[in-house]
Order: C-alpha cells, then structure tokens, then sequence
C-alpha cells in the first residue's frame, strides 16, 4: 500500500519530505517540475493546509519505476511474460507435458482479483458530507480550468456483462461533489456510457486514489478490451488483488487504496465545459465538452495520503510510465502479432504517440513498411503519428547511434511512406480533431529489390559549413540554424524562422536546396524563431507535437541524379493567415512569475538541497500571446 511504498522509497534514499506548508495551487507542480527535469527524488508534502499529504514524483525515474513494480529492471517483466507465453503456447504433445502446465495455470489462477466480504483500510473513514475540498488537488498550470486529479484509478463496468474496466483520465473539480469525466471517444469507459446510455441508466463509477502503485500503472496499460487491469497487478505481484463493495453504488475497488471517491455519471445529462489543461504534451489541452461525475461517497484510511503527479513538458513523472509500457508490451506485440520485431522505442520528446521507433529483423524487400502499418492497427499503435524502422546490431536505446543509422540508410524520396489515420485527441497540429497524417521513415538496409528502382548513389555524411550572417543577409526570415548534427555523421539540420507569408516554409526550403551549401544534407526541420534550436532535445519535442507530416513535408529530388534527396519538414505554429489553419493552437506550459519567484524564495526552506532554477523561466521566453488558446 502507500504507507509500505515510501517507506520503501525513503529506505532507498529515493524520497524528500517537505516539511514546511505548500500551496497545491501551483507551488507543488513548480516544484516538482524542477526535481523532475533532473531525475530528482520523489516528494512527500506533509503540510498541505489539508488532512492529507500529497506524495508525488514517486515513479519519476527508471529506478522507481522498476521499483513500483517489484523488479530490478523493466525488462525483467517482459521476460517473464515471454516464459509465460512460451510455456503456454508451446505444443503439448504428452500427457506428461500437459500435467507439468498445471502449476503454472493454478499461478495463473492465484493473480486473478477476488473480492473479499466487508470494508476494506479504503472505507476506515467515512466522509459525513462528501467535499472534495477537503482534498489537496492540484491546480498544475496557470491556466488551467480549475483543479485537478490528475491520478486517478477510475473504475467502470461494461452493463451487459459485468466487465470491468480501470482507467485512468483527469478530473477537474468544479464542486464539493462535482466533476467532470476526461474519457475520449476511444476509450472503454466511454463506450460503457454509451451502453447505459441505450438502456436509460446511470451509470456508476468508483475513483480509486492511492494504495499499490501497481494500481495507477495498470490504469494507464494499453491492454485488450475486456482483460482485467487487475490481472495485470496481480501476474506484476504474483498475488491477487483484493477487492471490496463500494458502498453507494455497485462496483468494487481495491481493499487496500488509501481514497475512494464512489459516484454516478447520467449519460442524459448536458455535458460539461471541462479545460484548459496543462498535458502530457508540454500543451495545454483545450476546454471541450465531457461528461459530469456526481459524487455520492467519500472513504478513506485513517492516515491517507493523497497521491498527485503533474504533466507537462518532458521529461515528467509519465515518461518513465510510457517507458514501462514500451519495456512490458513489446513481448505480446511480437509474440502474437508482428514477430520480427526486436525492440522499440516511444522516446521522451515523443509524448508517447508522436514518435516511434521499431528495430525489425529483416528478411525481405518492403518488411519495415508492413510492420509499420501492421502497428498502426494495434490497439493504442493506431495514434502513433510518426513511425521509424531500422534493424541490423544499432543500438535503439543510443539516440546518437540511433540517428547515424537513420541518416545513412533513409533516403528520403524512395523511403517515405505517408498515410492518415486517427490520432490522438491531443494532438493539436491535424487539420481536424483525431485524425490526420502519419509517416514512416524505412531506415533498413535496403535489399538489391529495394535499390533497382533508384538513381541517385549514396554518398559519404558531409559536415554543413554554413556562414549564418551571409544566410541571414540573403534570406532575413532566418533567425537560427543548427547544424551540428551533420559533423557526427547525422545528416539533418534545425532551421528557426519567422514566418511572414503563406507557403513560407516551402519557399524557403525549395530557395535553400538551391543553393550549393544545402546539396549534401537530407533533412531540414523548420521550426519557429522563438523556439532555441540549439537544444536539440526541446527542438524534437516542438517538432513533433507541431508537425502533420503527411501535410507539411516537402520532397525535394536530387538535382543531378546523382546527389541526396532532400526533405522538408515544417515544425513551425499552423495559422488561419499563413497555414489556412481553422483550429485554436494552444500554448505551451510554464509557470507564472510570481509562482517562480515564490518558489525561488521558499526553497531553503523545503529542504531539497542547492537552488534548482525554474524551468519555466526559459519557456515563458517561447509563450505565445494570449492565455491557454495563443492569439
């Protein structure tokens, strides 16, 4: 339970308490931005002008993570799964064989959730009035909606069969005993709502806050419609869960959670402006019209702790979520799905769904672009904007590796594939909410079939001499260019412009390949001019959230057959004037000055060692005009 896991991470040296009073109102997100952006601790504030501690950051790094989920590395949970599939799958020819399964089908049995008579530690505390006030809830950005839980284990059933789902989607609080309910149209529960919808019911719901950290990590498990996100917890533990009856409404959850929020959701009720929220993004997500939770119960231990975590730009407490999933779930897609998978990557700039990366075992001409489109229709896959395939002995886990491999073996013209398909909500660079472009960069060796069709020869990774003045004199949109990449071998550059007209991205990138200094480098990003494209890592992160690569991509052939292929990539804010853009483009996350400088203050105080500067104070430099929406 919660009480068992900090005192695990503070025997492991992994945890700060913070002693003196914090406001949840945006002190505690500015603080753990700053402890998260350098892998620190997690963090216990004891004195939240409420009854409840806050615990955050508690799976902020690969260590915790691993740790959360009882094993020395994430790997390890995989290689159980591929011994489990093995001994399941494998061909039993004797009876012999089939008596030695029955141990490890009663182990099977033995993680399976059993629901146990009575109340549970949940139910110690039983709130007279519900009041979710009572709660310290987050309020993360500055323009944020309100408050919000932001860890959640939120519990569902399907009303014909009974099935439980466990999710995890934010709440904010817009009362003592009001929600709202943050499901997509592509998530189970919201196909539930429907289904109660059809039959004139309501619908309940039970909000599990704390107890395993198992618990908030199988929330947020990518797995199959219909299989219990509690047999995941318990084949994780090798020991059931133990549930317990809600005491207002007809659902279970765990015994050993520290909060329980129990309620309703009217599937006729008007929805609710729910939003603007700081996301997983490094944007904010904007308002839109979710469904309400009515909140009927409130129990909890007697000594609970209220867990929290933030989102926001990368690195967060999510990327190491994101990153157990990527380790866990790589075994059943290749052993059940796409079989020449050997590894792969979701990095951090990423966000999850915008970029991919899948080492294959290559056989045959055109195998990376079937397991790319074998991807985009699996599951949670299908949001997955940008897919890059490689195979041979790189190293995936070595950005720099990594990108020398792309960069010798992707050829632009012949080895980009482009399709569109549905994305995630929250990617706000497609022409129309959840669906838009997608592109796969094949960066395998290319077999003797792949190569006939080709003219152009490859050529030697040559290092860009730019002399940036005389660019800027000749084209004064320019504002910045990167080409350090290109001197290890990697043949792409970062460009920062302001953009002026319509079609500018292009023009320029057309005018650019022109000219003799850009004949030897493949690819170009584009990226606005207040964005710092010496950071490399912060420049991929502004790319690919900003980015419809099947709209904003320019191919530019070699112009004496003989040369490189060049791409174009335009990174940059969509508008209506210049783009045709017809959507709000929100804005990026950063804390208020006064809340920096607060913290700034504060800070010997909290006790977490030398002062740690805000990352905001660089990010608030790149804000565009206006408040969640950018003007």
């Amino acid at each position: 339970d919660t009480a068992h896991w900090i005192d695990t991470l503070d025997k492991a040296g992994e945890l700060k308490r913070v002693k003196c009073p914090v406001d949840p109102s945006l002190e505690i997100t500015e603080i753990t931005d700053r402890i998260s952006k350098v892998y620190g601790p997690a963090l216990l504030f004891e004195q939240t002008g409420t009854d409840f501690p806050v615990l955050i950051n508690s799976m902020g790094t690969e260590r915790r993570m691993a740790m959360a989920l009882g094993v020395n590395t994430l790997d390890d949970i995989g290689h159980d799964m591929e011994a489990l599939f093995k001994q399941l799958l494998s061909p039993k020819e004797s009876l012999f064989d089939k008596l030695k399964l029955l141990p490890k089908l009663g182990s099977i049995a033995s993680w399976m959730p059993k629901v146990v008579r009575g109340r549970g530690a949940c139910q110690e505390v039983v709130m007279r009035e519900p009041d979710l006030t009572k709660l310290p809830i987050l309020k993360c950005w500055p323009e944020d909606g309100g408050p919000f839980i932001t860890l959640p284990v939120i519990h569902t059933k399907d009303p014909e069969t009974g099935i439980r789902n466990v999710g995890m989607y934010r709440m904010q609080v817009f009362g003592p005993k009001l929600t709202g309910m943050h499901w997509h149209r592509h998530k189970v529960s919201a196909r539930h709502m429907n289904e109660y919808k059809k039959r004139g019911e309501k619908m309940p719901v039970a909000v599990a806050l704390g107890g395993d950290p198992a618990y908030a990590y199988c929330a947020t498990a990518p797995l199959p419609d219909g299989v219990d996100e509690y047999m995941l917890a318990g084949f994780l533990r090798k020991k059931k869960v133990e549930l317990v009856q809600c005491l207002t409404q007809d659902i279970q959850v765990p015994a050993d959670a520290d909060i329980i929020i129990e309620g309703y959701v009217d599937p006729h009720e008007e929805f609710i402006l729910e939003g603007p929220f700081g996301d997983h993004t490094g944007y904010y997500s904007l308002p839109d019209y979710y469904p309400k939770f009515h909140v009927t119960a409130i129990t909890h231990r007697k000594n609970a702790v209220y867990p929290a975590t933030i989102v926001g730009i990368p690195p967060q407490e999510d990327a190491w979520i994101g990153k157990a999933t990527e380790r866990i779930f790589l075994v059943p897609i290749k052993m059940t799905m796409v079989p020449e998978i050997v590894d792969m990557v979701l990095p951090v700039e990423g966000v999850f769904h915008n970029l991919v990366v899948v080492k294959i075992r290559k056989e045959y001409p055109g195998q990376a672009s079937k397991v790319m489109h074998s991807l985009w229709g699996a599951g949670q896959m299908m949001f997955t904007k940008m897919m890059v395939g490689v195979d041979g002995e790189v190293d995936i886990h070595d950005p720099l590796a990594l990108a020398r491999y792309v960069s010798e073996h992707y050829d632009p013209l012949h080895d980009t594939n482009f399709t569109a398909g549905p994305v995630d909500v929250l990617a706000h660079s497609c022409s129309v909410m959840a669906f838009g472009g997608k592109m796969g960069l094949d960066a395998t060796r290319k077999s003797p079939e792949e190569l006939s069709m080709r003219q152009t020869s490859s050529h030697p990774i040559a290092p860009l001499h730019i002399d940036l003045e005389a660019l800027k004199s000749k084209f004064p949109e320019i504002r910045d260019l990167n080409t350090r990449l290109t001197s290890i071998g990697i043949s792409l550059a970062f460009l920062s412009v302001e953009k002026n007209r319509p079609g500018h991205v292009k023009e320029l990138g057309r005018a650019l390949f022109a000219t003799p200094e850009f004949q030897h480098l493949k690819t170009l990003i584009v990226l606005e001019h207040t964005v710092d494209i010496q950071d490399i890592a912060d420049s991929v992160w502004r790319f690919s959230n900003n980015v419809d690569p099947k709209r904003d991509c320019l191919m530019l052939d070699a112009s004496d057959n003989q040369g490189i292929n060049h791409i174009v990539l335009d990174g940059t804010r969509k508008t209506l004037a210049l783009d045709g853009f017809q959507r709000d483009w929100p804005n990026i996350l950063a804390s208020e000055e006064q809340t920096i400088e607060l913290v700034d203050q504060k800070w010997s105080a909290y006790g977490l060692g030398a002062l740690l500067p805000s990352p905001s104070a660089k990010y608030r430099k790149q804000l565009y005009a206006g408040g969640a929406v950018a003007e």
